[in-house]
């Protein structure tokens, strides 16, 4: 995954449109329990059961996307979905967005797409509904555990603009029966098809006419239990750790504080390197105005030519100037550099 994905946790939600269209895919009873492992703020979720009578679960990992979703009405457990635990056979639906990307091991790394599928598929019941939604090119690690597990199983192209930038795809199945035993010509026949819709580039569409549905059987409430660790309250104990304290100086760089009465007023050039310096940043403001403050000193290069006779002459000149980045307590952001700020 890219640095920007890493730090958004692998957090690129399905379009709310896109959601509701999967919805007309289902058809549910009036109680059953549904699951979403990558829940982030939850919003797709919500699209997907509005108006139904299902039990939702929701696992994040994220403290203020869990919030987020807790708000939405989800039952939500705060968590690493690999120390999540549950029965077998407790739930009627399956929405699993995970994220993209790889295992970070010592050897024997596998997609993350695979790996969130195997933990997970075992809680879905007999006949119960996997919505599954991946890149196109990683359908091809998952296709044994599907063609072994699942039966119907169709694969959409998702049609939104933010969906093709991951090629993604939705594959719908339900779940076989543990007793259902596939011979194997047919579970051979029915992975390699699997493998190769992952090559084709005319996949069917996910449109709001499906050609077929799915109904979500009936289920109670399921339980779930976290066997890892409460990040959060780690992560606030951490400094009280007397073994964080002997190694924080050497992996933390203290922010340097000067404090004084300058003897002569300062001109522009002093606070434009107090800035650069790191010296003015910090907190401001009140209210909705309230906001975090980070100076830096960036390079410029300008470009431009100059003609003599028939000869053509490049010029470079690189320079130094000052940026302020700004973020607000509502979460807005700005950027101000040396340059006019561009009409809307």
């Amino acid at each position: 995954m890219h640095i920007h994905g890493k730090t958004k946790l692998g957090f690129f939600p399905l379009p709310v449109s896109a959601a509701k269209t999967l919805k007309s895919y289902l058809a549910f009873p009036s109680q059953f329990s549904a699951l979403d492992p990558c829940a982030g703020d939850g919003v797709a979720f919500t699209a997907l059961l509005e108006g139904t009578g299902g039990q939702r679960y929701a696992i994040e990992i994220d403290a203020y996307r869990a919030a987020q979703a807790r708000a939405l009405g989800h039952e939500v457990l705060q968590a690493n979905t690999m120390d999540v635990r549950c029965p077998v056979e407790s739930l009627s639906l399956l929405y699993l967005n995970p994220p993209y990307d790889w295992e970070a091991g010592q050897s024997g790394n596998q997609r993350m797409e695979l790996v969130f599928l195997e933990h997970t598929y075992r809680w879905l019941k007999s006949e119960g509904v996997l919505i599954f939604v991946i890149p196109k090119t990683r359908l091809k690690p998952c296709a044994r555990l599907l063609a072994d597990h699942f039966k119907d199983i169709q694969v959409l192209r998702l049609t939104e603009p933010e969906c093709g930038r991951f090629h993604q795809i939705a594959v719908l199945a339900a779940r076989r029966n543990k007793h259902e035993r596939l011979r194997d010509s047919t579970l051979v026949e029915t992975q390699q098809s699997l493998e190769r819709v992952a090559l084709q580039e005319d996949l069917a569409l996910l449109t709001e006419t499906p050609i077929s549905t799915y109904t979500v059987p009936e289920s109670g409430p399921a339980e779930f239990s976290n066997t890892g660790i409460p990040l959060d309250d780690v992560e606030d104990l951490l400094p009280r750790s007397s073994a964080y304290r002997q190694v924080v100086r050497a992996l933390v760089h203290e922010p340097n504080n000067v404090r004084g009465r300058p003897l002569t007023p300062l001109h522009g050039g002093h606070v434009g390197l107090l800035c650069t310096a790191g010296l003015l940043n910090g907190m401001f403001g009140e209210g909705d105005r309230r906001h975090i403050a980070f100076w830096r000193s960036v390079k410029f290069v300008d470009h431009w030519e100059e003609a003599e006779d028939d000869t053509r002459v490049l010029h470079d000149r690189e320079r130094f100037s000052h940026e302020l980045t700004l973020i607000f307590s509502d979460g807005e952001t700005q950027v101000l550099t040396h340059e006019k700020a561009q009409p809307a």
